[in-house]
């Protein structure tokens, strides 16, 4: 008897909670969602996932490949398709120039206007369905050799994706870079040392920083390594960086040498120096040397005013001793009339 009644219960248990999960209505899709997805299409006998294109080749050339559209909501989706140009933002970060209605061809200067998706620019992908859309990217004859970033931008109802498009043109590569503006700001834990790096060469560069502080009167702790400066500094870009350094010196005169190195042999050196001096104690400093300047100026003016000033010549007993007083000399001016 008491194992029907745990196997009743037991029941009545689940039947409750299939009821519960009966009535709980499907999570709703974030806002953020754009129900699709585009990426690089993968070919017939491959099923490896390229998270970028990569294209090469010679001035003058046609480079084709294809991106894929994947629907994966219930209703149909109208893609539309653009080639975009590529820089790295202020702090480094990878970011594509908006698009410019109207602008042509010509107003155009980077790789993003050479891809072309011929008369698909908007592509309606069905319900729960992939769509593959070819385009073709045209070097021109007279492009420069080295990388030219760019990317493939999917826009619908406002939401985008953009896929990157590594494209190397033939010909001499350079990898160069410098190292400006190195400073330190902040001061105790706050403290960070700022740098400016500059793509000089004609290939993408991914850096690497070294930094060793010197002090005048103490050993500081080097700051940490921290992350590598950019991901990936394009051709011609210049990012202005920061590195944490928690164990700067609380008061010293500090000098910075950053070292940056990157794949190909780039490799520069800048330096930066600075005082390091606690707020409390440039106050107290800056407030006695003003507090002394004033004393001083003081002590002169009250100096000055208890001089004594010098009084007539004496009258008494006519002319002096020392006889009469001689005559006053003559100062001729030359070219003067006489």
């Amino acid at each position: 008897m008491p194992v029907l009644h745990s196997l009743r219960r037991a029941a009545v248990v689940l039947l409750l909670a299939a009821a519960t999960l009966y009535a709980a209505p499907a999570r709703p899709a974030a806002a953020d969602e754009p129900g699709w997805t585009a990426e690089p299409a993968t070919g017939a006998a491959s099923t490896a996932v390229r998270p970028y294109f990569y294209l090469a080749g010679a001035p003058g050339t046609v480079l084709e490949d294809r991106l894929a559209l994947a629907n994966t909501t219930d209703r149909e989706r109208t893609i539309t398709l653009r080639g975009a140009d590529a820089y790295n933002t202020a702090d480094g970060a990878f970011a594509v120039r908006p698009a410019t209605p109207g602008a042509g061809a010509a107003a155009a200067a980077g790789a993003g206007s050479w891809i072309s998706f011929g008369t698909a620019t908007t592509v309606k992908v069905p319900p729960r369905t992939r769509a593959v859309v070819p385009f073709t990217l045209t070097v021109p004859p007279a492009s420069p050799p080295g990388d030219h970033p760019a990317a493939v931008i999917a826009t619908e109802g406002g939401h985008e994706v953009g896929v990157r498009v590594h494209l190397r043109v033939g010909g001499p590569t350079l990898a160069a870079l410098t190292v400006e503006d190195v400073a330190v700001r902040g001061r105790g834990a706050a403290a960070v040392i700022a740098y400016t790096l500059v793509n000089r060469g004609n290939v993408a560069l991914t850096p690497e920083a070294r930094i060793r502080a010197e002090a005048l009167v103490g050993e500081p702790a080097d700051p940490p390594r921290g992350r590598t400066p950019p991901v990936e500094l394009l051709p011609g870009q210049r990012v202005e960086l920061t590195e944490p350094w928690p164990g700067a010196p609380a008061f010293d005169r500090v000098r910075v040498t950053l070292t940056v190195t990157a794949p190909g042999g780039a490799r520069a050196v800048a330096t930066g120096t600075r005082w390091l001096v606690p707020w409390g104690l440039a106050g107290w400093t800056g407030g006695g040397l003003l507090g002394l300047g004033a004393t001083t100026a003081a002590a002169l003016y009250l100096v000055r005013g208890r001089r004594p000033e010098p009084g007539p010549a004496p009258v008494s007993g006519g002319p002096s001793a020392a006889g009469p007083t001689p005559p006053a000399p003559h100062h001729e001016l030359t070219g003067a009339a006489r």
